[in-house]
């Protein structure tokens, strides 16, 4: 959630926020009316308390006469405390609620509009010109025996799929190569739950606006999570972490699900977009002062990891108004799909400046040892089912061979490509050894 203190002080700021996101400015009002009915409930129990201590004390010096009248008013304070401390709860619930309702503000460099607003910031390789038909991921992926969607939907329905074979040992050789390159870059490696309570899915800002892609577990009252930023943020809820060595960063393997609500229609050939899928990615702890510099950083790494897979891509500063509830500001990356002759995106990283450290309480202690609101931030380091498609269709060959992209094949067995009813067997030579 956002500091209190800015929409007191700053009110059109955050209102000029919710005209960039397209998002309802009324909101900023409600909070501000929500914020002065609490402190008037709080001043108003706090007088209300005082005046019972008074007459408290007033009712051990009463006289025998004086007594009846004063007990009797001490008796009317304490049920008018009770009300006071009732409408107290209550005008915390409404705020915390209209605080809730209020995405992060934006920040001043992001693009103005919607989802087709993106401003393309650079852009990074060849796209690749072929001499033959071109085929998508999934034609490549069933002639090599990697990819089967029909026997996983009859399995879990649509949008679900088998990695097989091939497939399957790309998985494991893009999860390695990510997560062996985000600890050499000094990420504590996590495998992370993939069900979570609901305050750590509300904390990080996936419920509210953001509730019909989530997959609730009614019966346990548990999420399942769209990604594991979700368990690596909730992980230091209520924590005062030490920050003074600089960020704290992990790296998070988890399983990630997502209903796809509203997507129909969308990619429902393949492994694009799909309800489940495996993922890396990168989180990171800072001071507020640190976070825009941490998130060049994670783009950085992000961009390294796409370098290495020998895929074209683009990076894109995202608009306003196709900003998650959390993000100041988030950059994607979107790689080049043949298939679809356009960019799609592959990555992303947002920084969330303290909107999801307030809301789950995680602090650091500053220069003075004075407990502050850490800032967060994520970043995709692999979403391997889309990844894999990617490299699929770019990396194709007219033989219907995929060339494997050195830094993987340390994973694949030494293998330069993937053939149709290859042995998955290492390759012979040095690599395979």
């Amino acid at each position: 959630m956002i500091d209190l203190r800015l929409v007191r002080e700053q009110p059109d700021v955050v209102r000029a926020s919710q005209r960039a996101r397209g998002a309802d400015e009324s909101l900023v009002d409600a909070l501000l009316a929500a914020d002065a009915a609490r402190r008037e409930a709080v001043r108003r129990a706090d007088d209300l308390r005082a005046e019972q201590k008074a007459a408290s004390q007033a009712v051990k010096k009463a006289s025998p006469d004086e007594r009846p009248a004063v007990l009797e008013r001490a008796k009317k304070l304490a049920a008018e405390v009770k009300a006071a401390e009732e409408e107290q709860r209550a005008a915390d619930a409404a705020l915390r609620a209209a605080h809730l309702a209020v995405p992060n503000v934006v920040a001043p460099e992001v693009p103005p509009g919607g989802e087709d607003d993106a401003v393309t910031l650079r852009t990074v390789g060849t796209v690749p010109a072929y001499d033959f038909p071109v085929r998508d991921h999934l034609e490549i992926g069933e002639a090599l025996g990697a990819i089967d969607t029909e026997r996983g939907a009859k399995v879990s329905g649509a949008r679900f799929y088998f990695l097989t074979g091939p497939g399957a040992l790309l998985e494991f050789a893009l999860a390695q190569l990510a997560i062996t390159r985000a600890v050499a870059a000094g990420f504590t490696p996590v495998v992370a739950p993939a069900l979570v309570r609901p305050e750590a899915m509300e904390g990080t800002g996936f419920l509210g606006a953001h509730a019909e892609e989530v997959y609730r577990i009614e019966r346990d009252d548990l999420y399942l999570v769209g990604t594991s930023e979700v368990a690596l943020a909730g992980m230091h809820a209520g924590e005062v972490l030490d920050l003074a060595g600089g960020p704290r960063r992990y790296a998070g393997w988890s399983s990630c699900f997502r209903r796809e609500a509203g997507s129909y229609g969308k990619d429902t050939r393949g492994i694009i977009r799909v309800h489940w899928f495996d993922k890396v990615e990168m989180f990171s702890f800072c001071t507020p002062e640190e976070a825009a510099t941490e998130h060049a950083r994670l783009l950085a790494w992000e961009e390294e990891f796409l370098a290495l897979l020998e895929l074209p891509y683009r990076v894109v500063d995202i608009a306003a108004g196709d900003l998650g509830t959390s993000a100041t500001r988030k950059y994607d990356i979107e790689a080049w799909f043949p298939s679809q002759g356009a960019y799609r995106e592959l990555t992303s990283t947002s920084d969330c400046t303290t909107f999801q450290a307030r809301r789950l309480g995680i602090r650091y202690r500053d220069a003075d040892g004075k407990p502050q609101i850490a800032a967060t931030l994520n970043g995709t380091l692999c979403a391997i089912a889309r990844t894999i498609a990617c490299l699929l269709e770019v990396h194709q060959r007219s033989d219907g061979s995929v060339h494997v992209p050195e830094a993987l094949r340390p994973w694949l067995g030494g293998h330069e490509l993937l053939t149709p009813g290859m042995s998955l067997a290492a390759a012979p030579g040095p690599a395979a050894a």
